[in-house]
Order: structure tokens, then C-alpha cells, then sequence
């Protein structure tokens, strides 16, 4: 039978007893019934069974091989027998299909008389080759070239490991190498640390010792010493802030050796050498400052030049120069003072000379005795045309107008004497009062300013006073000749008030600035101006009393000549008020203690008294009497009505009741 041959032709042929049936999942055939098979034996070919048994032991032995390159990735035991069993089967098919060992080099012409052997039929049957051909079973590699072909691989693959575990072991090696020296660096560092700290600890310790002897020596060797800084700054460092504080260094060494040295306490080599270096940089020092400030007071010298700037810049920024000057070489002090003093004195009377002289070109107008309340009209035009001066422009001497503005006007600044030379128009005399005066104090105050401080604490508030006059009393004297000759001859009255009031916040001003080296020079003024409106007031009442004296002391006119009279204001009256309008504005916070009070009630008494007289020229009109009264009255309250103070208060009161008396007949 064909499965007699096929279970027991691959054991005699490969010497092994184990029959195919016992194991089946080595056939790669299905499994099929003998009803299936016997047709195929008995009616095909039956004479060919000899063949057929070979094909069938080869179709027999190719299964096994196919079964064993399936299982190439079995164990190696398994693989091994399977190999040896299929081995001679794989054999036999190439050797029955007569197929080279490559068979792809070969013609398909060369190999078709080789398979007469094996009729077509035998091709048609249907055997599981696990997907390939029979050709393509006989032309598949063969186990053992298949385990080449592995053990190639698996070579190659070793081998890239083993390369790569070389690498690894180069790596490796260099990385040990590495790891060796950081640890021996590590422990290099660690001693170098430790050698540091050591080192460290020793310095702190000098440190500490060093700070204690300096703590106990620091200050006896500042005190033996002088470091070369400072001496360089004192020889031949430029005279600067930084040279001053080098100066005040100097000055604080030298009194603290002289203290020692007259307490005894220094006696070493160290005091007796620096000794005579201090006493030669005092010298030096002393030398460049008396140097420095003739500078200085030269420059004062110098036409047009500014003093305040000086002072500011040159003397106060180191006034600590003469306080050194002055405490260390006191004889050469006075001198550099003395110098200073005369220096500004020219300086001071120089410049107010040309001030004064340039606001004498300002015109000025000019009022005498025909401005007076009691000269008439027509006396005062016919001694205007029979005297022989020149007539300004026109004025009133009564009327206070815009003139208060110079007294109310705040920071004002002294006019300078360019302009001064060039105004054409014409003032009245307070104008250059107020600018000289106005410039005389500014100057007075910056000067006592910088004499209290450059010349302090060296020289005491006595002496600085004393300087201070010995420097200013020409420019003084200047300003008083000025004022001397402005109110002399005058009799504009508003205008020697006016200066009064201006004198006075002169003195206000001094005060707040705190100058009292001035005062005496306001008190003289004061003793010019008070006594001048004195005089004036007194003038303008003989001028009243004689107008009232000139008049009848009956009635010379008839009762129709009477009635011919008009009862309106009389002149006088109208002067009188305008001049009391003036005295009350500029007496707004006066007290009752002002000099100008007095004046003013023995005026109006004149005025009052030359009322009454005039009203006697009605005669036995009383009605037309009691009118101009009334009227003249009225005229002088209304022109006072807007003044304001206590002054103000109490004429208008007074006059009031003047009006109200004369009131009832109108």
C-alpha cells in the first residue's frame, strides 16, 4: 500500500525506527481515508508502483523537509534530528527532478529530457508544501545552508556586540581614569581647603590683634603724626573747599599738640619732630593765605567790578582762611582787615558819588513859599513873572494823586544810574530819596551780612559794628547830604512826609534783616525830615494867619453887596482839605504819638480861624455866614471821607460836628 511504503521507506532509508504514522504534526498532508487512495493506486499506473513508491518516499521525505525549515526557530535538539531525517529526502527529490544546485543558472531546455521520468500526472497532486511549489521546495535552501545563513547573522551580531562592548570598555576605562583623577583632585582640593582655612584663621587672628593696636596706638600716632596728603594739599595744592578742610585738619593737629605739649605730656622723639614740621606748614599756610586775600582785596580794586560777587564767591566760601590767619598770626589779621576796610571804603564812597550825582540829572520840581495855603492865586502868578526862575512842569503841591504808589509798591529796586541819566520827564523829591536810599540799604545789608560772617568769630559783634561804620559812614554821609539838600528849601510838605514814611520802613526793613549798624544813620535822617515839616507846616500856617490878618475885622460891604457874594468854598478850603486828604492817606497806621498830629490840629485851627473871619464879610447875613460855613465844611469832609485810621477817624468826627453846627440855618 502507498502508506505501507510511505511510513516504512523513510526508516529503512534513514536507519530510524520511529514509524510516521506515531507522529502526525510531521506530515504536512491531510489526512485521508483508503477509500480515497486506492482509486489513485490501482487504476493509475499501476505497472509504475516501483516509481511510484519513489516519489511517494520522496514527496514523503520533502514534507519532513518543509517541516523542518518551518521549524527552524525550534530548539536546537529538535532542529538537529529534524535535520538528520530530512536530510537524504531533500537529496532524493533533487536527484528524481534532476534539479542543479542553482537552479535559477539553469535553461529550462536543459532539464526537459531529465523529467520523462515523472509523467504529468504526477504533478496534479494536491500536496500542503506550506505555500511553496515543488520546484520551489526542491530549490529552497537546505537546513544546513538555511543554519549557515543564522550562524552568519548571529556572527555578525556578535561581532557588533563584542565591537561595541570594546567601545564600552574604552569608555568605561577613560571614565575610570576621569573618576581617578577627580578623586585625586578632590582630595588635592580638600587639602588646599583645609590649608586655607588654616590660613584664614591665622590672618583673622593677626587681624584681631592688629585692630586691638590700633585701637590702643591709633590715636597717639595720629596725634605724632602728619600724613603726606596733607602737606602736599598745604604747600602746593590749589586754595579750594578741599584745601580749607586740610586747612581746618591742620589747625585741629596744632591745638591738640600745643595742648599736650603745655600739659607736659609729650616728651618722645616723635612730638619733638613734629613740632617744628607743624610750626613750618602753619607758616606755609599763613603765607598762602596772606597771598590769597590781597588777591581778593586787589580785585575790589578793580573798575567796574562787583564786590558782592567777590564776597560771595572769593571771601565767604573760605572764611575759615582768616579765622586760621587771625588765631595763628593776629598782627597780619588786622593788617588783611585793615586793608579790606580801607579797599571797600573807597569802594562804597566811589560808587555812591557817581549814583548820586547821576540822579541829581533827574528833574525835580520845585515848590516855595507861593505854594503855601494862605498865598493868593494872583501874588503867587505876579511873583512867578517877576522872578527870574524857570518854571517846570506843571505840579500841585496839594494833591497827593498817584505819589503814595512809591510807598506802596513792594520789592522795588533802586533805578541804576544809566537810567537815572537818560529819564527826562520830572518827579518829585521822594523819587531820589527813595533810590538812593533804597540802594544805600541794599549795599548796607549785604556788607554787615559778610563782615558778620567772614570776620566771625575771629572778631567780635563790637568790633564788626565799628568796621562796618568805619566802611560806610562816607556813603552815610552821602545819602544825608543828599536828603539835606532836597528838603532845605522846599515846601512841599506831601513830599517830606512821603520820605518820612519811606524812612521808616528803611528801618523796618533793617530790622527784619537784622542790621542794627544802620539804625543811626535812619535816626539822622529822621532828624532831618521831622524838623523840615515842621517848618513847612509852621509856614503854611503864617501864610493862613496872614491871609486871615489881611482881611476886615468889620463889614465893609453894603447888604446889596452882601447879596452879591457867593457862598461857595473858599480856596483855602479846597487846598486845606486836599493837603489834609494827604497827611491822612500817608498817617494811616500813624499813632498818636506822631509829631504830624500836632502839626495837623494847629493847622486847621488857622484854617478854621480864617473861616470864621471870612464869614464875617456877610455881614448881618447870618443865613448867608452860616451857609459858606457850611459849605466850606462840607467840601473838606467829603474830601476826606475816603481816608481810613485813627487819625482819619477822628478829623472826620471833628469836622462832622463843624458841619453839623452850621447845619440848621441852610
Amino acid at each position: 500500500m502507498w502508506l505501507d511504503r510511505l511510513a516504512g521507506g523513510p526508516s529503512t532509508a534513514s536507519g530510524q525506527s520511529t514509524p510516521q504514522s506515531t507522529s502526525k504534526s510531521y506530515s504536512p498532508l491531510p489526512q485521508r481515508t483508503a477509500s480515497t487512495l486506492s482509486p489513485y493506486v490501482t487504476s493509475q499506473r499501476v505497472g509504475h508502483s516501483s516509481r511510484s513508491s519513489s516519489l511517494s518516499l520522496a514527496a514523503n521525505d520533502s514534507t519532513t523537509s518543509l517541516l523542518s525549515s518551518r521549524r527552524a526557530n525550534e530548539p536546537s535538539t529538535r532542529r538537529l534530528s529534524a535535520n538528520a531525517r530530512t536530510h537524504d529526502s531533500v537529496e532524493t527529490l533533487r536527484t528524481l527532478l534532476f534539479v542543479p544546485k542553482k537552479p535559477f543558472e539553469t535553461n529550462e531546455e536543459d532539464l526537459a529530457p531529465q523529467s520523462s521520468s515523472i509523467v504529468e500526472t504526477d504533478f496534479e497532486l494536491c500536496f500542503d508544501f506550506g505555500g511553496f511549489s515543488l520546484r520551489g521546495l526542491a530549490t529552497s535552501q537546505s537546513p544546513d545552508e538555511v543554519g549557515a545563513v543564522e550562524n552568519q547573522d548571529e556572527r555578525e551580531t556578535f561581532d557588533s556586540l563584542h565591537k561595541s562592548i570594546s567601545a564600552c570598555d574604552v569608555v568605561l576605562n577613560s571614565v575610570e581614569i576621569n573618576l581617578s583623577n577627580f578623586r585625586n583632585d578632590l582630595a588635592t582640593v580638600s587639602a588646599d581647603i583645609e590649608s586655607l582655612q588654616e590660613r584664614s584663621a591665622a590672618l583673622n587672628r593677626r587681624l584681631e590683634n592688629r585692630r586691638e593696636v590700633e585701637r590702643a596706638l591709633g590715636p597717639l600716632v595720629e596725634e605724632l603724626s602728619l600724613s603726606p596728603e596733607i602737606i602736599s594739599k598745604i604747600s602746593t595744592g590749589n586754595i579750594d573747599e578741599p584745601w580749607a578742610k586740610v586747612l581746618s585738619e591742620l589747625d585741629r593737629r596744632s591745638s591738640l599738640y600745643k595742648k599736650k605739649s603745655s600739659n607736659g605730656v609729650q616728651s618722645n622723639k616723635a612730638a619733638e619732630e613734629l613740632g617744628p614740621l607743624l610750626e613750618r606748614l602753619i607758616l606755609k599756610a599763613i603765607e598762602r593765605i596772606r597771598d590769597f586775600l590781597v588777591a581778593q582785596i586787589k580785585a575790589l580794586r578793580s573798575p567796574h567790578i562787583n564786590a558782592q560777587i567777590i564776597q560771595q564767591q572769593n571771601f565767604l566760601r573760605f572764611k575759615e582762611l582768616y579765622t586760621f590767619l587771625h588765631k595763628h598770626h593776629m598782627v597780619l589779621a588786622d593788617e588783611i582787615s585793615r586793608a579790606y576796610m580801607n579797599t571797600m571804603r573807597w569802594y562804597y564812597l566811589n560808587q555812591f558819588n557817581r549814583y548820586q550825582q547821576a540822579l541829581a540829572k533827574i528833574k525835580t520840581h520845585v515848590l516855595d513859599r507861593t505854594d503855601l495855603l494862605g498865598h493868593e492865586e494872583t501874588t503867587r502868578v505876579a511873583s512867578v513873572l517877576s522872578s527870574a526862575r524857570l518854571v517846570g512842569q506843571p505840579h500841585d503841591a496839594f494833591n497827593l494823586g498817584r505819589r503814595i504808589d512809591l510807598l506802596k509798591t513792594k520789592n522795588q529796586a533802586a533805578v541804576s544810574s544809566h537810567l537815572a541819566e537818560e529819564d527826562q520827564d520830572t518827579h518829585y523829591l521822594e523819587v531820589q530819596f527813595h533810590n538812593f536810599n533804597l540802594a544805600l540799604i541794599d549795599n548796607a545789608t549785604a556788607e554787615y551780612t559778610f563782615l558778620a560772617t567772614f570776620f566771625s568769630p575771629a572778631l567780635s559783634f563790637a568790633q564788626i559794628s565799628r568796621t562796618f561804620h568805619y566802611i560806610l559812614d562816607p556813603a552815610f554821609d552821602i545819602g544825608l547830604t543828599l536828603t539835606k539838600t532836597l528838603v532845605s528849601d522846599t515846601f512841599d510838605a506831601m513830599g517830606v512826609l512821603l520820605c518820612i514814611r519811606l524812612n521808616q520802613n528803611y528801618a523796618f526793613e533793617l530790622q527784619r534783616r537784622k542790621i542794627p549798624a544802620a539804625d543811626g544813620y535812619i535816626n539822622a535822617t529822621n532828624m532831618l525830615l521831622w524838623p523840615r515839616l515842621q517848618i513847612i507846616v509852621d509856614r503854611h500856617c503864617e501864610s493862613v494867619r496872614q491871609l486871615a490878618n489881611s482881611l476886615p475885622s468889620k463889614p465893609t460891604r453894603s447888604a446889596g453887596d452882601s447879596n452879591k457874594m457867593t457862598a461857595a468854598p473858599h480856596l483855602v478850603t479846597q487846598r486845606f482839605g486836599q493837603l489834609l486828604h494827604g497827611f491822612l492817606a500817608l498817617s494811616a497806621e500813624a499813632g498818636d504819638d506822631e509829631p504830624v498830629m500836632a502839626s495837623l490840629q494847629r493847622l486847621r485851627a488857622e484854617v478854621e480861624a480864617f473861616l470864621n473871619k471870612q464869614s464875617l464879610s456877610y455881614g448881618s447875613d447870618k443865613r448867608k455866614s452860616e451857609r459858606f460855613l457850611y459849605n466850606n465844611y462840607s467840601l473838606i469832609l467829603t474830601i476826606i471821607g475816603d481816608t481810613t485810621g485813627k487819625l482819619a477817624a477822628e478829623q472826620q468826627e471833628h469836622f462832622e460836628k463843624r458841619k453839623a453846627m452850621h447845619s440848621q440855618d441852610t
